[in-house]
């Protein structure tokens, strides 16, 4: 009975000086055994939660695109290239005295590239009035590789906008968006021929709307955007995620003429305004009341001694012009315009530039601390004389 003992102690005493170095040299020989029943316990309980977040993350972003191909093919087959040519002259070419030293000056060509959106299928296109101002030859050439000279119906300078026509048919017109439902922060396309390496897509978003007071046009309202727009995107498009154009591309802030991300482009509410008043009448017709104002600051309200927060007040009166004639005078803050209401200069340039000549209309605004309304009856705004770019 001795003799068992001592062999059955001796055998378990083996067996876990064994096991003792297979634990500590050859662990993964143990492991092997249990690691399906383990990992089917680690994962059975986290899947739940997985496939939730996962579906979670889907549901969050679904509407969000991943790629804005279809905007893009959309868009692109209504953007459409422009070169011009005039013919420049000396500026003295007609000056005897230079005549008499120099002789006569031969006239040379200048040719100039830009970019425009078509916007009917009548062959009508949207560009900017600096890319053709000046021209004697207006080609256009469509993303299809089609070429055709084009003829200006109209122009304003104001606004920095040109209507051109091309003879056509059947051409894939763009789907004009509401730029007045966009916000900052919102994906936009900017579509154009850059340096005139060929049509190009670049992407961004709204930096900020409402700019003004650039020096580039008299009426400003400009979206800024940070897609990159380069020379030769004048005039081209900017469309939303959905292939729809909330602007014409028209100016960059840049030293050294690249993108640097700060482009302007024109909001479709004024490309549309400029475009229908162009096609109907041939000019775009704005009414005009003949003052000048200023943002309403809490200095100047103090000064004037008004209660308004808000408003422009008004600095000069033109006289004989329709707000002397209605009774308005320097110091008076404006609020509303025909039950509109006014927050900025550009407000108030904009919601004048849009009403009926000859049709009066009420003002509210604020004198000595006392709210009133007079009638004003527009004018017709004069003519701006503009020194070619």
């Amino acid at each position: 009975m001795r003799r068992y003992w001592l062999l059955f102690s001796q055998s378990v005493t083996v067996i876990l000086a064994a096991y003792f170095v297979v634990t500590t040299l050859k662990p993964q020989w143990l492991a092997s055994r249990d690691a399906p029943a383990v990992a089917t316990q680690l994962n059975t309980a986290p899947a739940t939660a997985n496939t939730t977040n996962a579906s979670n993350t889907s549901t969050q972003h679904e509407d969000a695109p991943t790629s804005f191909r279809a905007a893009a093919q959309l868009a692109a087959q209504s953007v459409v290239s422009i070169n011009t040519t005039k013919t420049v002259r000396h500026p003295y070419a007609n000056d005897p005295f230079f005549q008499y030293f120099f002789g006569e000056s031969p006239n040379r060509s200048q040719s100039g590239l830009g970019s425009g959106v078509i916007v009917n299928a009548d062959g009508y296109l949207l560009t900017n009035n600096h890319v053709i101002e000046g021209a004697d030859v207006i080609n256009v050439t469509l993303n299809d590789g089609r070429e055709f000279v084009a003829k200006v119906v109209g122009t304003d300078p104001d606004s920095d906008l040109a209507v051109l026509k091309i003879e056509a048919p059947n051409l894939p017109a763009i789907r004009i968006g509401n730029s007045d439902q966009m916000a900052i922060g919102d994906a936009v396309l900017a579509i154009g021929n850059p340096f005139g390496v060929g049509q190009t897509v670049t992407s961004g978003i709204i930096s900020a709307l409402g700019r003004s007071h650039l020096g580039l046009n008299i009426y400003e309202n400009f979206i800024q955007t940070d897609a990159a727009i380069n020379p030769g995107n004048s005039g081209g498009a900017l469309v939303d995620t959905k292939g729809e154009l909330v602007g014409i591309n028209t100016a960059i802030f840049s030293q050294s003429g690249g993108s640097m991300g700060i482009g302007f482009a024109i909001p479709t509410k004024t490309a549309q305004f400029v475009l229908n008043s162009i096609i109907r009448d041939g000019r775009v017709t704005r009414a005009w009341v003949g003052l000048v104002s200023d943002p309403l600051t809490p200095e100047l309200a103090q000064a004037a001694g008004v209660k308004a927060s808000s408003g422009v007040i008004v600095t000069g009166v033109l006289q004989g012009g329709p707000a002397a004639k209605a009774g308005i005078r320097p110091g008076d803050v404006i609020t509303q315009i025909n039950q509109q209401p006014v927050k900025s200069v550009t407000d108030l340039m904009a919601t004048v530039a849009g009403l009926t000549p000859n049709n009066p209309i009420p003002i509210m605004m604020e004198r000595n601390g006392t709210a009133q309304q007079v009638d004003i009856t527009p004018d017709v705004r004069p003519v701006t004389n503009r020194t070619p770019r």
